[in-house]
């Protein structure tokens, strides 16, 4: 016998005494809490609670790939005070301690993405049992919103799991997969997918019974958990330790890192009330934050950018990508491969010399390798992804593949010569998509029979690392041409926005004028690492002048000069940095630049005798560090305004975007738009004007700007959502 409710997201199903509650919020792709879904809850609780005919309770979901992906963001751009989102919190914990200490046992049936809250459910759950699919993860992400655990997460995940291993999960936002899960007792039991609800309703009915026991410690009980998590001293340990390492990477600009220290501190410092007092107190002042505000709209854009095709207008549907050829093996080349493979896509690598495609498919083993080493993939994954690439010193074959991705030799005329080889052997439907950082694509497409086949992808070194890809579109672009490259960019994982043809395009052309700004810096007598930790402080993850060695001073050197040929003296590279170039240091592939490296390539201290070649020798004076950030961050903010003007980017959106993900503009900040308006439009023109003053020509205002000051305008609608 069985008896079947039904509501908007859940329905409940008493199977021999066991509630089976299923989780499908309509018109969604995934579940998550809403306050509506969070009352629809409430009463199934008090349902279950109140029938004394059923003894345990499964949750579990009805989409595919997704349990609960957490709390509905939208609400937290609700919040007015602090004293709104920790009342939100503590109702949260009023829901999940219901779950906790309820008559009825709650066996949480996970298949697919677990997240924030829906961790936090299961964390309250009596049991938990997981499928054991690659989609299966469980993630605390709350921190890369600039907020911490609010239903719970930092009370009942440490009692689960233990002290280290609960602090590296909720500070690092990490993904654990199904079977880590497991070894660190964050689920209770693997199944195979087509049993996981079988064996929920069993372990709900044992739990009823008293076979299985409804509170089990399913930490580790090591020795270095004794000395640690057991005692007051150990405990002391941890939590200093974990402090002073979230204060040294972060550099005390994400606060809710330590806040979430301190709420879990809480718990094991107190009563039980109090820690989850603490966690609604630490919650609601986080949620206050502009920080939490400007992550939180990344979150937003990024998500949009999901759904946006790349085209204005009605889209036409991509084509089918079923392979691609990637010609040149070299490092770009390797990366793009390898992300393609792990994607299931089979890859016709294609270069002159046989010895070099070597090179390159081992390139690929040793990306693949590294992630079977990680435990991200399995052995039998690991052979299976490496056994899609293919490499040639031929063109057999390229009849049939719809998508060439050329990553070659950083020069016009190489490109366009393998434009023309390579389209010969092409059909005419096929897409030949350019990685370049700096040549414009009409200038590559001139030697194409077929230009609206050509488009730019502009991958970011290491590829396989980062997320951003500018698609780079002419006004002879196809659109077919556009949602094909943008579909199939976002499948092998990347963020896209799209951008218009221009040197440079956007990312290094906001790029250029800040990395040239430094080195007129070091023209001036200002010593490199100054500089770079100057930076720093602001928020890049790393400095300007350490960027230059990571990238090589040889690429540095050769977009400086395409930049400069097309704006004029704005981008004229500093003297410093043609005479670093000219004694032919080559940065951290060279093992030497403006830093020094070890045997293994790693960055040690600045390497003094770089300073003979500047202007004063290594007498270095002193700049006030404000002053640095100043002029570095409004040379970037002031070139992307001007990108959005000329429409080399669509949106400020697209714009914060690109320099996040592709340059590491801080995204405590927002990017360089959200910048602007967290600062004013007329503060930020008053402060260009003041530099252009003592800097002629280099500062001068984006007349957008000067027109937004003017008018009191912002770029973003004050919701807290890009437009």
């Amino acid at each position: 016998m069985s008896d079947t409710t039904k509501g908007q997201a859940l329905s409940l199903e008493v199977e021999d005494g066991v509630a089976v509650v299923t989780f499908d919020l309509p018109g969604e792709s995934v579940n998550k809490f809403s306050p509506a879904v969070i009352e629809e809850f409430t009463q199934v609780v008090e349902r279950i609670e109140q029938d004394a005919a059923i003894k345990g309770a499964v949750l579990i979901s009805a989409k595919p790939g997704i349990f609960i992906a957490g709390a509905d963001i939208d609400q937290f751009l609700e919040f007015r005070t602090a004293a709104d989102a920790a009342a939100a919190s503590a109702f949260g914990h009023a829901m999940m301690q219901r779950i906790e200490k309820g008559r009825v046992p709650v066996v949480a049936a996970i298949d697919g993405a677990c997240l924030g809250g829906g961790l936090e459910f299961s964390l309250a759950c009596a049991y938990r049992v997981a499928a054991d699919t690659p989609k299966t993860m469980l993630q605390l992400p709350e921190t890369q919103l600039g907020l911490i655990p609010g239903a719970g997460g930092t009370q009942r995940l440490p009692r689960l799991i233990g002290l280290q291993a609960a602090l590296d999960i909720i500070l690092t936002a990490k993904n654990v997969r199904a079977k880590k899960a497991l070894q660190v007792g964050l689920v209770d039991e693997l199944v195979h997918p087509s049993i996981l609800r079988a064996i929920a309703i069993q372990r709900a009915k044992e739990l009823a019974s008293g076979a299985v026991a409804r509170k089990r410690d399913s930490r580790p009980h090591g020795a270095k958990e004794l000395l640690l998590d057991d005692n007051p001293i150990g405990r002391a340990v941890v939590f200093r330790q974990a402090r002073e390492m979230t204060l040294k990477k972060s550099k005390g600009h994400y606060p809710a890192l330590l806040a979430a220290i301190d709420a879990v501190a809480a718990g094991f410092h107190g009563t039980e009330a109090e820690g989850f007092a603490e966690e609604a107190r630490l919650f609601g002042q986080m949620a206050m934050t502009a920080v939490s505000r400007e992550l939180i709209f990344l979150f937003y854009a990024t998500t949009a950018l999901k759904k946006d095709p790349g085209v204005a207008g009605v889209a036409p549907p991509a084509l089918p990508v079923d392979r691609i050829a990637v010609l040149g093996s070299g490092f770009m080349g390797s990366g793009i491969a390898a992300i393609s493979v792990m994607k299931g896509i089979p890859v016709r690598f294609k270069d002159t010399e046989a010895d070099r495609v070597a090179k390159g498919v081992g390139a690929v083993r040793d990306i693949l390798k590294d992630r079977f080493t990680k435990r991200q993939i399995t052995r039998q994954q690991f052979e299976d992804q490496l056994g899609l690439v293919a490499g040639t010193t031929q063109y057999t074959g390229f009849g049939h593949v719809p998508l060439v991705i050329e990553a070659v030799f950083e020069e016009l005329g190489v490109k366009q010569t393998v434009l023309k080889e390579t389209e010969a052997r092409l059909s005419p439907s096929a897409i030949f998509a350019t990685n370049t950082s700096t040549i414009p694509i009409s200038r590559i497409a001139a030697a194409s029979r077929r230009p609206e086949r050509v488009i730019g992808m502009h991958f970011f070194s290491p590829v396989h690392k980062m997320p951003l890809l500018e698609v780079i579109v002419t006004p002879q672009t196809a659109p077919e041409v556009v949602t094909t490259v943008v579909e199939f960019g976002r499948r092998i994982g990347k963020t896209v926005i799209i951008v218009n043809d221009s040197p440079g395009f956007y990312v290094n052309r906001i790029l250029a004028p800040y990395v040239n700004e430094a080195g007129k810096l070091l023209d001036e007598g200002i010593a490199v690492d100054v500089i770079d930790k100057a930076m720093g402080a602001f928020g890049f993850p790393v400095g300007p002048i350490n960027l230059i060695d990571e990238v090589g001073l040889d690429i540095a050197g050769k977009s400086g000069a395409i930049m400069a040929e097309a704006f004029g003296g704005r981008m004229q590279p500093s003297e410093a940095l043609q005479k670093v170039l000219g004694a032919g240091r080559l940065g951290r592939k060279g093992n030497q630049g403006f830093y020094t490296y070890d045997e293994r390539g790693k960055r040690e201290g600045v390497d003094e005798s770089v300073y003979e070649l500047f202007p004063g020798g290594k007498k270095r004076r002193e700049v006030p560090r404000d002053e640095i950030q100043r002029r570095l961050s409004l040379a970037m903010v002031n070139e992307a305004a001007r990108c959005l003007e000329e429409g080399i980017v669509r949106s400020a959106r697209d714009g914060d975007i690109g320099a996040v993900f592709g340059i590491g503009f801080p995204p405590f900040r927002g990017g360089p738009f959200r910048h602007v308006d967290a600062a004013g439009a007329g503060e930020v023109v008053a402060q260009l004007e003041a530099l252009d003053a003592k800097h002629p020509g280099r500062f001068t205002p984006a007349a957008i700007l000067r027109e937004m000051a003017r008018a009191g305008r912002t770029f973003y609608p004050q919701t807290g959502k890009p437009a």
